[in-house]
Order: structure tokens, then sequence, then C-alpha cells
């Protein structure tokens, strides 16, 4: 099933969006998006590499 790979809320429970990252596929929910966009060092330990992802606030 899918899941948010920060969360774990499957696709029951919430919509989630595909990403592609580091040549595989995963999904996050709504919730954890803008995590992902604006402090993506909160995902260390879900998203492998996410301390080396710029924030959009940083660009």
């Amino acid at each position: 099933m899918k899941a948010c790979f920060n969360c774990n809320s499957t696709e029951e429970q919430i919509p989630l969006i595909e990403l592609n990252y580091q040549g595989k596929k995963l999904f996050i929910c709504p919730r954890c998006l803008p995590q992902l966009i604006h402090k993506p060092t909160n995902l260390v330990g879900t998203l492998p590499g996410a301390e080396n992802i710029r924030a959009a606030d940083d660009v």
C-alpha cells in the first residue's frame, strides 16, 4: 500500500503526491509537503539526503 514516507499516512486516509527522488518513487501527503519545501532538514531520518536539500526560502 502506498504511504507518505514521512508520517506513514496511507492513500486510504489522505491523498498522496508521487515524487521521484534518487531513482525511487516516494509518496508524500499534503500535510508533510510544506516541510519538504520549507524545512527539508526536518525530514532527516525519513528521507535520505534531506540534509542536502535547500529550502525554498534559501533559493
